[in-house]
C-alpha cells in the first residue's frame, strides 16, 4: 500500500516534470537576428498555400487573433467583446494553458472561435532540437483534442511577428513543422497590447495603414488585458467604418474550418483528457508539497530552536541544583528477559556490581527456552533472585517484579543494557522530591561501531535524550525508556502498573503517571548502554513496534488533550508527539520526493541551499547535544549520510505503522536477536 502510494507521487511529479523538461522549460525569449533570409518569400504551409501574405491580405479582409491563453480572467471578456461586436477570431493557446483551463478553450470552440496551436510552454521553436519542437507542438494538439475535440492545425510560434522578421534559423524550424501538416501562422499588424502602451496606442498599432487587410495580433492571456479588452471597441467599429470586413484566419487563406480545425478521434480525445487529468493532478501535487515545504522547514527550525533553548535551561538547572550524595533509598530492580541468553550475563553482572547501599535484583524469566534462567540461576550472585512464569509478555514480567519487590523505588532494566557502578544511585535521587513518580535516565548506544550503530547512536542523543531534556523542563515527559527507568511503586499502583493494551508499555505508563499528576524526572548523568540493533531488518522490526506501540498510546491516552486538570503532557506532551513523531514523518517522504523532482527537473540550486542550511542547522545542534552529553564529535562524520538511509527508514516506519493502525491490524511483540556486542563507554 505504501509502496503504490510513493509510486503514484513519483510518476505524478515524473509527469508534470518531464512534460516541463522535455518541450523545453519555460521558453525565455532568444535574442533574435534582424536579417530576412529572401526578403522576397513567404512562409508556406505544407502544400505550398500562403498563409500570411507579405504586405497584408486582399480584399479588405482582417483577421483578429490572440495570443498566449487561455487566461481564466481575460479570455472569457475577450470572447464576450468578441461575440457582443459579431466579430469571428483565432485563439492561439499555451498547451500548459489548456490543462488548466480546459473548459475555456471548449467553450471558444464552441462558440465558434478558431483554435491554433502556441507551443506547450511558449518557448522559442527555433532555439529547440526537432525532438523537443515536435513535442512542444504535439503535446499542445493532444490537449486541445482532450479539452474541445479537435486539433488544431495552424500554428503560430511564440515570439514571432511578420514574414519580414524572419530569421534564416526561423525558416528551417518552421518548415519542419510546416513538412508535419501544420500551417504557420504570422502577423502583418502587432497591436503591442502586451507592453500595456495605452487603449489609443493598441487601436493606432493594429489598424492598417492603408487598404490593404492582414491578420493582427493581439492577446488574451500573458498578465493584465484590460486595455485590450478596451482597444477591441474602438479597434472593431473604426476598421468595419473604413470598409474592411472581419473573418477567421482560415478565411484569410481561403481554406475551410476542417482544414485548420481537425475533429479528434475516441482515441485521440481520450488520450487528451488523460493528459490533462495527469498532467492536472500532478501539478496539484507539486504545488501542495511545494506549499508544504515552507512550514515544515519552519517547523523544523522553531524544533531546533527550542529544543536548543530548553536543553540549555535544563543544562543550567541541573548546575545550580547541585548534587545530594546522602538520598539512597532502598531499590528493586526489575529485569524482564525472554529468550535472552546472549546478553543476560552482562546485563546482571553490570547491575550486581552497582555501588548502590541496598538493593535487591529480581530477574522475571518470561518463558525462556534458551537457557536464560539457568544462567542467572548459575551465576550465585547473593543479590539476585529468578522468577519464573510461561511465556505471558513483557508487561506481564514487569508486574510480576513489581509484585514481588520489596522496596518503595523500583527500577527497570531491558535485559540487553549494562549499568555502570554508579548508575543506580543517580537515577534514584530525584526521587527525594515526594511529587517524581518516575525518573527517565540516559540510554547509550552500547554497539556504536559499525556506520548503523553510530546512526543509532547520533540517533539517541539528538533525539532521545535532548527531547527529555526539554520534557522535564516543560513538565510532560511522555516515555521512560524500558532500559533504564524508575518508578515510585505508590505511583505504579495508582495508574494500575504496566498495561499490556499498548506495545510501547513504557509510554502507556509514563503518559498514565502524568495524567495522574505525578511529575516524571531526568537523570541525564544516570547511563545505561543498551545494545541496538545490528541490522537494518532488526531495525525495522523494533522501531515499527515502537512507533505502533506509541500510536496506540497515543490513542488510548487522547482525552488528555482536551480534558482539564490531565496535567501538560495532554495540553504539550501527546501534541508534541503527533506532531514531530507522527504528522511530521508523514510528510518527509513526499518532501523528499519533491526534492528530488526539484533537483532533476527544476532549478536544483534553492533545493540544494535548503538541504544544506537543514543539514548545517542538524549539525550545530548534534554538536551542542554531544556537548552536553559527553559524547565525542567524532562520530558525527556519518550524520549526512544519515539522511540519505537512517531517517528515510524511521520515515517509512511510521507510516507504516499507521496504515496498519488504520487497517485495523494487531502488532504482536517481536524479540530482537541478541549478539552481547555492547561495550559501557562506546567506541
Amino acid at each position: 500500500m505504501l509502496a503504490l502510494v510513493l509510486t503514484f507521487l513519483l510518476l505524478l511529479l515524473f509527469t508534470e516534470g518531464l512534460a516541463d523538461h522535455l518541450t523545453g522549460g519555460s521558453g525565455t525569449p532568444a535574442p533574435r537576428g534582424a536579417s530576412v533570409l529572401r526578403p522576397d518569400e513567404t512562409l508556406l504551409g505544407a502544400d505550398g498555400d500562403r498563409l500570411v501574405p507579405r504586405g497584408g491580405a486582399p480584399g479588405h479582409r482582417i483577421a483578429l487573433t490572440f495570443d498566449d491563453g487561455p487566461d481564466p480572467r481575460w479570455t472569457p471578456r475577450i470572447a464576450q467583446a468578441l461575440l457582443r461586436l459579431h466579430v469571428p477570431a483565432t485563439f492561439f493557446v499555451v498547451g500548459d494553458h489548456v490543462i488548466r483551463h480546459p473548459g475555456i478553450v471548449d467553450d471558444l470552440v464552441r462558440n465558434g472561435f478558431e483554435v491554433g496551436n502556441h507551443t506547450f510552454t511558449h518557448s522559442d521553436l527555433a532555439d529547440l532540437p526537432s525532438w523537443q519542437r515536435n513535442l512542444q507542438v504535439s503535446l499542445t494538439e493532444s490537449a486541445v483534442a482532450g479539452a474541445a475535440g479537435v486539433r488544431p492545425r495552424l500554428l503560430r510560434p511564440p515570439y514571432s511577428a511578420t514574414p519580414d522578421a524572419v530569421t534564416a534559423s526561423d525558416e528551417s524550424a518552421y518548415a519542419a513543422i510546416a513538412r508535419r501538416g501544420y500551417l504557420i501562422a504570422l502577423s502583418n499588424y502587432d497591436g503591442d497590447d502586451w507592453r500595456r502602451p495605452g487603449v489609443d496606442e493598441i487601436v493606432r498599432n493594429a489598424t492598417p495603414p492603408g487598404r490593404r487587410g492582414g491578420v493582427i495580433l493581439l492577446h488574451d492571456g500573458g498578465g493584465n488585458r484590460s486595455q485590450t479588452v478596451a482597444a477591441l471597441d474602438r479597434l472593431v467599429p473604426r476598421l468595419r467604418g473604413r470598409g474592411f470586413r472581419f473573418t477567421t484566419l482560415s478565411g484569410i487563406a481561403q481554406l475551410s474550418r476542417s482544414d485548420v480545425e481537425v475533429r479528434a478521434t475516441s482515441a485521440e480525445h481520450l488520450r487528451g483528457r488523460l493528459l490533462i487529468d495527469g498532467l492536472a493532478a500532478a501539478r496539484l501535487v507539486t504545488t501542495a508539497l511545494a506549499a508544504l515545504l515552507i512550514p515544515v522547514a519552519v517547523l523544523a527550525l522553531l524544533r531546533g530552536i527550542l529544543l536548543a533553548a530548553l536543553a540549555r535551561r535544563h543544562a543550567g538547572g541541573r548546575r545550580r541544583d547541585g548534587v545530594e550524595g546522602n538520598f539512597a533509598p532502598p531499590v528493586s530492580v526489575v529485569v524482564p528477559a525472554y529468550n535472552e541468553s546472549a546478553v543476560i550475563e552482562a546485563t546482571v553482572r553490570s547491575l550486581a556490581a552497582s555501588d548502590y547501599p541496598d538493593f535487591e535484583l529480581i530477574v522475571v524469566d518470561d518463558g525462556s527456552d534458551d537457557g536464560t534462567a539457568e544462567i542467572v540461576a548459575g551465576l550465585n550472585l547473593d543479590r539476585a533472585s529468578i522468577l519464573r512464569q510461561p511465556n505471558m509478555g513483557k508487561p506481564a514480567a514487569l508486574n510480576r517484579g513489581v509484585a514481588a519487590a520489596r522496596h518503595d523505588v523500583l527500577v527497570t532494566v531491558d535485559a540487553d543494557t549494562v549499568f555502570e557502578p554508579q548508575t543506580l544511585g543517580l537515577l534514584v535521587r530525584p526521587f527525594r522530591e515526594a511529587r517524581v513518580g518516575a525518573v527517565a535516565g540516559n540510554t547509550k548506544v552500547g554497539n556504536r561501531r559499525g556506520i548503523l550503530g553510530r546512526w543509532q547512536h547520533i540517533d539517541y542523543v539528538m533525539g532521545f535524550n535532548l527531547d527529555r531534556r526539554m520534557y522535564e523542563v516543560l513538565d510532560c515527559m511522555p516515555t521512560v525508556p524500558g532500559a533504564i527507568g524508575a518508578f515510585r511503586v505508590a505511583a505504579l499502583e495508582q495508574v494500575g502498573g504496566f498495561s499490556a493494551a499498548t506495545l510501547a508499555e513504557d509510554t502507556d505508563a509514563t503518559i498514565a503517571l502524568g495524567r495522574a499528576g505525578w511529575r516524571v524526572a531526568y537523570a541525564e548523568d544516570a547511563l545505561a548502554f543498551t545494545e541496538a540493533p545490528s541490522t537494518l531488518a532488526a531495525l525495522w522490526r523494533q522501531r515499527y513496534r515502537w512507533s505502533y506501540g506509541t500510536l496506540q498510546a497515543i490513542w488510548k491516552h487522547r482525552g488528555a488533550m482536551v480534558r482539564r486538570g490531565e496535567g501538560r503532557i495532554g495540553r504539550i506532551g501527546i501534541p508534541y508527539l503527533l506532531l514531530f513523531q507522527v504528522l511530521l514523518p508523514l510528510l518527509a517522504p513526499l518532501i523528499d520526493v519533491f526534492a528530488l523532482y526539484s533537483v532533476v527537473f527544476l532549478d536544483p540550486l534553492p533545493i540544494l541551499a535548503f538541504w544544506v542550511g537543514f543539514n548545517l542547522l542538524l549539525l550545530a545542534l548534534a554538536l551542542f547535544a554531544f556537548r552536553l552529553d559527553g559524547e565525542s564529535p567524532r562520530v558525527l562524520w556519518a550524520m549526512p549520510l544519515q539522511q540519505f538511509v537512517y531517517h528515510q527508514l524511521m520515515y517509512l516506519v511510521v507510516i507504516q505503522s499507521l496504515v496498519s493502525a488504520a487497517r485495523g491490524g494487531r502488532l504482536r511483540w517481536q524479540h530482537v536477536e541478541r549478539t552481547g556486542e555492547v561495550e559501557p563507554r562506546g567506541a
